[in-house]
């Protein structure tokens, strides 16, 4: 059983259910708060082995005994408050299907952003959380940490987006709200960015040198400013598509960046 139980909380008047509520829904308040929300035991257990710190952990009052639940308790720092809710207030915020049944408040990080000259994925004004999560655990996967965002981007670490990446954001370095100056004035790495307007294909680069990787809007893909600076590329379409989704086209660049490099 918790080791350390706490009273029961039955009421959604509650201080601390009312800013889990609003950080699970609303954008305007993760950023206010500088604090988002991360539900059920992977994403926990992502937080815990990239040792990041909890602001609070909130559980159902059924999932007290749950074996992971319990794992997860002797893992936690003994100040880590824990708040326990009754299964229907629970139930009534969580934004999870039915699963194990906790949650954790943590805070957003804020990273200075200096000049980088390594690798780096940069997501320009990509829209859809879900793109987002996909890109960041790609990149987590081929070994790219940096992250650049620019300001119309999806919040990297939105309940939707930390769920897309399956806790990718603890291995990486996320820079968010940023301006297109502000990427040119720190990335001194060569760009690369996919375009519809060229005949060059991927394959016809070398990857093997560090590259700053550009992705796009969904819709309007890579502002000029950007695309003027960067080498394009083509990604082959043989059966005449329209184009490829963000998510999918930038996987394969940096799964072809890493052919390159490893499994020439």
């Amino acid at each position: 059983m918790v080791s350390n139980p706490t009273e029961l909380i039955t009421s959604d008047k509650n201080t601390t259910v009312k800013l889990v509520k609003a950080l699970l829904s609303q954008a305007r308040q993760r950023k206010k708060q500088g604090q988002t929300v991360i539900e059920g035991v992977h994403l926990i257990d992502a937080a815990l082995r990239s040792d990041y710190p909890f602001v609070q952990i909130l559980l159902s009052e059924s999932a007290q005994a749950h074996p992971e639940v319990q794992q997860i308790l002797a893992r936690l720092p003994t100040y880590t408050p824990i708040l326990t809710l009754s299964d229907t207030l629970y139930a009534s915020i969580r934004t999870l299907g039915t699963g194990i049944d906790i949650m954790a408040v943590i805070k957003v990080p804020t990273p200075t952003l200096s000049t980088i000259k390594e690798d780096c994925l940069i997501l320009n004004d990509v829209q859809d959380s879900g793109n987002v999560g996909t890109l960041l655990r790609t990149a987590a996967a081929v070994g790219i940490s940096n992250i650049l965002c620019t300001s119309a981007t999806a919040q990297a670490w939105s309940p939707k987006t930390l769920r897309a990446g399956m806790g990718a954001q603890f291995a990486l370095t996320i820079y968010e709200g940023l301006s297109v100056q502000d990427i040119l004035d720190h990335i001194k790495t060569p760009f690369f960015a996919t375009s519809s307007h060229t005949d060059t294909v991927i394959y016809q680069h070398d990857l093997t040198a560090p590259i700053a990787w550009i992705m796009g809007h969904e819709g309007q893909g890579v502002c000029d400013e950007l695309m003027q600076c960067a080498t394009p590329i083509a990604l082959p379409q043989p059966n005449g598509q329209e184009s490829l989704n963000v998510a999918i086209a930038g996987s394969l660049c940096l799964y072809e960046t890493l052919r390159q490099r490893h499994y020439a």
